[in-house]
């Protein structure tokens, strides 16, 4: 059907039908148990079809109807209000309404620690997503549902096909690698445009949208955890205003990270410098992001405690060594995670190696190891 069609057909209403065997029985449990107006009954006689609205939606209770009863879904501020002794209700017509939390709390998966390495030319196949972007995983494990990590390109730059959205999750990040993107954010002020080799860092349930995008353009994007909710928002146009630079998403400030704006200073693996994302300090603690290129000296064998590092070669060569494992030599494209606990070496790094590091929490130790 048509837009156009839409129009003409003026106002227009949407039911639900559902089956019922005695309409009298479910009358005072549409109204009474779950809250509901009845909107509608007939014939007057002997009733055999209701209507009944609420909650963002409208039921047709019809005695005779082949549907089956099928599920209600009710999401509730305090679902012990209304169910006690589970989390579901059973209508007299055999509908089963399923009573689960409004704002369920963020489950955050135990990190399955992997040593992983997703090479470009292994070939892993591009998957069209969210408004037509090609997304290529990084990690296919997800560690466990912990984390997941992006490679997403738009071949055709131009205007992008997105919506007012916001993601409930515990960090995310868009890098951008290659090319350029226009971004807009809540309480961030005017849009702006994320050039190559800079980042932001999208805190929880801000509400943000693409708007344009550079020819092939390419970001990558980190997600904790794996598996989370993306909200349309139909209310809220952006911008909004006035900007709020400050505020705070849940503990988290906004992040637009500038390259020509940072002090590049030694990394936490000797050989290596890095700049400071300063995101860090800015989930208070949560994720560190670092770009790193290589520095002075010679590169040993390191042994980190965190929980997640994650690795992706965005220029040069090296050739990773991990205790183990056989060699594995890198390039452009590259992903790897490294688990805590074990001994690795970033070796024979060329001369224009950068690399992108996002480690969580931001905060962990790194043993330099003998030899």
């Amino acid at each position: 059907m048509s837009d156009q069609a839409i129009h003409a057909a003026g106002e227009i209403r949407a039911e639900i039908r559902l089956p019922t065997r005695a309409l009298a029985d479910d009358i005072p449990f549409f109204t009474g148990t779950l809250g509901m107006r009845m909107e509608m009954i007939f014939p007057a006689d002997d009733p055999r079809v209701a209507v009944f609205s609420g909650h963002g939606v409208r039921l047709r209770v019809e005695q005779g109807a082949a549907e089956p009863p099928g599920t209600l879904r009710l999401l509730v501020e305090n679902p012990g209000a209304l169910v006690q002794d589970g989390h579901a209700l059973m209508a007299p017509n055999g509908t089963r309404i399923e009573v689960e939390a409004l704002h369920p709390p963020l489950a955050m998966p135990e990190t399955v620690h992997e040593f992983a390495v997703r090479r470009l030319s292994d070939s892993a196949p591009w998957v069209i997503g969210r408004a037509g972007m090609h997304y290529r995983d990084l990690v296919p494990s997800r560690l466990g549902g912990s984390m997941i990590a992006s490679h997403i390109r738009i071949p055709d730059g131009g205007p992008v096909p997105d919506m007012v959205h916001y993601h409930t999750v515990g960090f995310q990040l868009i890098f951008c690698y290659r090319g350029w993107v226009d971004l807009v954010y809540e309480d961030q002020g005017e849009p702006f445009r994320l050039h190559a080799g800079n980042c932001v860092i999208q805190p929880p349930e801000i509400r943000h949208r693409v708007l344009y995008a550079s020819d092939n353009i390419e970001v990558i994007e980190i997600g904790v955890p794996a598996e989370h909710i993306t909200t349309i928002d139909h209310a809220m146009t952006l911008p909004n205003g006035p900007a709020n630079p400050d505020r705070r998403f849940q503990g988290q400030r906004f992040v637009h990270h500038r390259a020509e704006d940072a002090v590049w200073q030694p990394f936490h693996i000797p050989g290596f410098i890095s700049r400071d994302t300063t995101i860090g300090e800015n989930t208070q603690g949560v994720a560190g992001v670092h770009v790193v290129r290589r520095g002075e000296g010679p590169v040993p064998r390191v042994r980190h405690q965190g929980d997640i590092l994650f690795t992706f070669v965005m220029a040069g060569a090296m050739r990773l060594e991990a205790e183990g494992e056989a060699p594995v030599d890198l390039g452009p494209g590259d992903a790897f995670t490294i688990p805590p606990g074990m001994a690795v070496r970033y070796a024979q790094p060329s001369d224009d190696i950068e690399l992108l590091e996002v480690a969580l929490p931001a905060g962990f130790d790194t043993e330099v190891l003998e030899g």
